[in-house]
């Protein structure tokens, strides 16, 4: 997660700061809207992964929150 928090910042040190929250915000719906397009692509092998492997539940949450962490990292919630 720190990595990501570098790269992030190392991408908004060339803008002037009144310009972070703009790119913040545009990151996260650039985010958002990739999140959905994966989920539409491959939503049947999500479903079938759901029912196959209970124990997948625990990972995909982990994932969902590492995703919620992330936008609320770039909009500084």
């Amino acid at each position: 997660m720190q990595e990501i928090q570098n790269i992030y910042n190392s991408i908004l040190a060339p803008f002037p700061l009144f310009l972070h929250p703009f790119i913040s915000f545009g990151l996260a719906i650039f985010l958002i809207y990739s999140i959905v397009q994966v989920l539409k692509k491959n939503f049947i092998f999500l479903i079938a992964l759901i029912i196959l492997l209970p124990a997948s539940i625990p990972i995909i949450k982990q994932v969902g929150m590492s995703l919620v962490s992330i936008v609320k990292f770039l909009l500084k919630i």
